[in-house]
């Protein structure tokens, strides 16, 4: 922490009770009254230094004879505290001037007019000199804007407040190590290293800083400084997630619905009803301090989380915020509603005439701004290119997180369908927002159906086909279409209509199974001879080659035996002869002999044809007679 010290003359300050005296060995002369405290000075070290206070010694000297001077100076910035350091700096004694009281110095000492003209190196050139020093690093930047908190008009009047923030958002729009250690979110295992004189240092390129490292710090500071420090990162540049993020941490520390469940030490003191209420921040300021905090926040889709924004909604209608805001609120969700949970969009129902568990009407509100976003016009639309914030929402992402938020919806509609108080027509409504090609499927939506007709179990038949009217039977599963089939519970109507697009389903697939089929069997064919004629091929080109060769080998065979053969060709001839004729007679005598023993055999069996039919004619002529 930099500080500056002056002054050389040792303390002769002390303090009695509530009185201040200076032992300088001379009796006081004048008496500076501040609240309750009492300072027993000298005149002339103080009229040497203050223009103020020479002016009111002045004034109290003309007036009133022989008597000690009193000066009140209970409007003085910093009380008595600072005007201590002021009377040790006007009689010369040691003096440190930090970070932690150089605010309130340069206040209480542009309140005494302790100009130049009151002596060189007055106590407002001190002071401004030594800002250079404070305001070239975080730290002590840091610590001196908290300061402002005591003295903010004074400082603001002295443009102090102002030259804090500007400071403050350089360096968190910079890098923080260019500007002094410590900081926030430093890397505490930085290894150092030693250089010759064994002094160890750290090079500051290898500690790691998050973008986080500055949150905390300014999360301490009052909400009409810290706004003015966020205009200030702002309009220097900052990207809208660290001021998101930023925020984020400010609202968590500061707004007590929006930290977690209390530990078991806050529940063992909740009994003591005025500690906790002298400790906690009114209702009023709570409700003030979100409503301000959603103003800042970044309007860019996707910057803040939506379970964050979702968040700040259920606490804005338990702190009973204003229009506006949850308006706001309800925007901002509506429009990254694809990025939300189920477990965050279950609104509890805070007001007092609500029946139903759930706060059905503010998610019906949520998705009309998701879907008027993403449609332009209505949510009976077809998908178009819609214009959200200045961007273009491209088609097919605005279908895809149709898609997400039409599963959302239905876990919705499923979670509040036990709910014996949600009425058929908030029930519907709900439901019908989304269209029919933003849901892939109506599994979902028909479990939520299912659960809302066992419910309410006495609802008329027209009310049941009326809900069961926004399902689509051709978008549900085999498995949902089993059930649905033998769900008693569902009218007659739709379970006909279930049962007719699961038959029209079956058909179109085994026609389709048929069709595959054919082309299968007909490609595995073709693959079959293909591959029996590329095997045929080789085969027989084996063979060929086999076969070849041993032509080869008979036809040398052959020639040989020919030319053998062919000295003795004459001798083969006439055997040939001699061997023909004799067998060509001994076949003509058998022929000869075959064809007369045929005739014989077929003259026997005439005869004995005629016989027979001669005995047949005789026996008729008997029977006549």
């Amino acid at each position: 922490m930099a500080c500056i010290r002056i002054g050389s003359k040792s303390d002769s300050l002390r303090r009695e009770g509530q009185a201040w005296f200076c032992s300088s060995g001379l009796a006081s002369d004048v008496v500076i009254e501040i609240g309750e405290s009492s300072f027993q000075l000298h005149k002339f070290p103080l009229i040497s230094r203050s223009g103020l206070l020479e002016k009111r010694i002045e004034e109290f000297t003309s007036t009133e004879d022989g008597s000690n001077c009193i000066v009140k100076l209970d409007d003085i910035p910093g009380g008595s505290t600072t005007f201590e350091l002021v009377t040790r700096f006007c009689y010369g004694m040691k003096l440190e001037i930090n970070p932690s009281n150089v605010v309130s110095l340069r206040c209480a000492s542009e309140f005494l007019e302790m100009t130049e003209d009151y002596g060189e190196g007055n106590l407002i050139s001190q002071t401004e000199a030594f800002f250079s020093e404070v305001f070239s690093s975080w730290a002590d930047s840091m610590q001196a804007l908290e300061t402002c908190e005591d003295v903010l008009q004074q400082a603001e009047d002295a443009h102090v407040v102002s030259r804090c923030i500007n400071s403050l958002a350089l360096k968190a729009c910079s890098d923080p190590s260019l500007y002094g250690w410590p900081v926030s979110g430093q890397n505490k295992n930085t290894k150092e290293k030693s250089v010759w004189n064994g002094i160890s240092s750290v090079n500051k390129t290898d500690i790691n800083i998050a973008d986080d490292w500055w949150y905390a710090d300014v999360s301490s500071l009052s909400l009409s400084l810290y706004r003015r420090l966020i205009k200030a990162v702002e309009a220097r540049g900052m990207k809208p997630e660290r001021v998101s993020g930023s925020i984020m941490f400010y609202a968590n520390k500061n707004i007590h619905l929006l930290s977690n469940q209390p530990t078991s030490h806050d529940l063992k003191d909740s009994n003591n009803q005025g500690s906790q209420n002298s400790t906690s921040p009114s209702e009023a300021n709570q409700t003030n301090l979100l409503e301000e905090l959603v103003n800042l926040l970044p309007t860019p889709k996707g910057v803040t989380p939506t379970k964050f924004l979702l968040k700040l909604l259920k606490t804005a209608m338990n702190l009973q915020c204003n229009l506006p805001c949850l308006e706001n609120l309800e925007k901002r969700v509506g429009s990254q509603l694809d990025q939300a949970a189920l477990i965050d969009l279950l609104i509890p129902n805070t007001g007092y005439a609500s029946e139903t568990l759930y706060d059905i009407d503010c998610v019906q509100r949520i998705v009309d701004h998701f879907m008027q976003m993403h449609l332009g016009v209505s949510s009976t639309s077809s998908p178009t290119v819609a214009e959200d914030s200045g961007q273009l929402v491209n088609p097919s992402q605005s279908i895809a997180s149709m898609s997400l938020v039409a599963e959302l919806v239905d876990s919705y509609l499923a979670e509040v369908a036990p709910d014996v108080n949600v009425k058929p027509p908030k029930f519907q409504s709900l439901a019908a927002v989304i269209p029919d090609y933003a849901r892939p499927t109506y599994d979902g939506f028909y479990h939520a159906i299912d659960i809302y007709l066992k419910a309410h179990p006495w609802l008329t038949e027209s009310e049941r086909e009326q809900i069961c009217r926004l399902m689509n039977c051709q978008k549900l599963s085999l498995e949902a279409s089993t059930h649905a089939a033998q769900n008693e519970r569902l009218p007659l109507r739709m379970v006909v209509q279930v049962l007719f697009f699961e038959q029209l389903r079956l058909r179109t697939q085994i026609s389709g199974w048929f069709f595959l089929s054919d082309n299968l069997d007909s490609s595995q064919i073709r693959d079959q001879d293909c591959i029996v004629e590329q095997d045929r091929s080789l085969v027989v080109a084996g063979n060929v080659r086999e076969r070849v060769s041993e032509l080869e080998k008979e036809y040398q065979t052959m020639r040989q035996e020919i030319q053998k053969l062919t000295k003795t060709k004459r001798r083969w001839t006439i055997f040939s002869k001699m061997f023909a004729r004799p067998k060509a007679r001994a076949h003509a005598q058998l022929i000869q002999q075959k064809s007369g023993h045929t005739k014989l055999q077929q003259g026997s069996f005439l005869k004995k044809k005629d016989l027979e039919n001669k005995k047949f004619t005789e026996m008729d002529t008997t029977n006549q007679n």
